[in-house]
């Protein structure tokens, strides 16, 4: 196929570098690959403390996709939390996206605010081990911050990655936010994101956001427009199953370009 640009956009305390073993997968097949930090993420030198809301986290994602030229489209793919991400640069930019791909991650529909999703994850959560949860930013806004602990890490995050990718994260996670409380202010539009193709990707053996979660996101959150699934991988498919994961994406953006 015709070459295509990559999008990549990481979750929660992850950055750009989660990609380095997809992004040379892509790269090899004649395609162009932009991973991106997000605010306060990876090498970006905002520190959670000055990232009050999404806006402000979603930021580097929203000036990159006004910097593409009106006539070129991207293939946008969000992991995790960045499935929100992904939903408001598309309410933005609709006519600059081939296709959303979201890979096990928190997608977000129109017949509820954009916190929703968030809200029955952290209900359906039972414990976050050792994961820090603080509050942060000025008193009565009811920020809260979230670093994976070691132990929620190993435990349901990458128990499919090797040593070497955890010792990697454990070395790089910085601290983030899931913005529950300005999520729950927004709104997505059916005119921007909803005219976007949607295509979601499970991961059978996720241990965060479980197998009977993504699908109720898939069933609940309308406008999916096909659903793929990756046996034998963890919430980190771009470290346990970087080789699939390509073949995964080339086929829809074969499909979808």
């Amino acid at each position: 196929m015709a070459s295509k640009h990559f999008v990549l956009v990481h979750g929660a305390c992850h950055g750009a570098w989660c990609w380095y073993k997809l992004k040379p997968l892509l790269e090899s097949a004649g395609h162009k690959v932009t991973a991106i930090d997000m605010a306060a993420s990876g090498i970006n030198p905002k520190k959670i403390e000055e990232v009050w809301t999404f806006d402000d986290y979603n930021a580097p994602l929203i000036n990159f996709m006004k910097s593409i030229p009106t006539d070129q489209k991207v293939v946008l793919v969000g992991h995790s939390l960045g499935g929100q991400n992904l939903a408001f640069a598309a309410d933005q930019f609709p006519e600059k996206i081939y296709v959303a791909i979201f890979l096990t991650a928190l997608m977000p529909g129109f017949s509820h605010r954009p916190s929703y999703v968030i809200d029955q994850f952290i209900e359906r959560t039972p414990t976050w081990l050792d994961t820090k949860l603080e509050p942060y930013g000025p008193p009565n806004e009811n920020h809260i911050s979230i670093l994976f602990g070691p132990d929620f890490l190993t435990e349901k995050l990458y128990q499919l990655c090797s040593p070497e990718d955890r010792a990697l994260a454990l070395a790089l996670m910085r601290p983030s936010s899931l913005f529950v409380v300005d999520l729950a202010k927004k709104n997505l539009s059916k005119e921007g994101y909803g005219i976007v193709p949607r295509v979601y990707i499970v991961c059978n053996e996720d241990k965060t956001i479980t197998t009977d979660f993504q699908k109720w996101i898939i069933e609940n959150m309308e406008g999916v427009k096909q659903v793929k699934v990756m046996d034998g991988i963890d919430h980190m498919p771009m470290l346990s199953g970087p080789s699939d994961l390509s073949i995964h994406l080339l086929d829809i953006a074969a499909e979808y370009g």
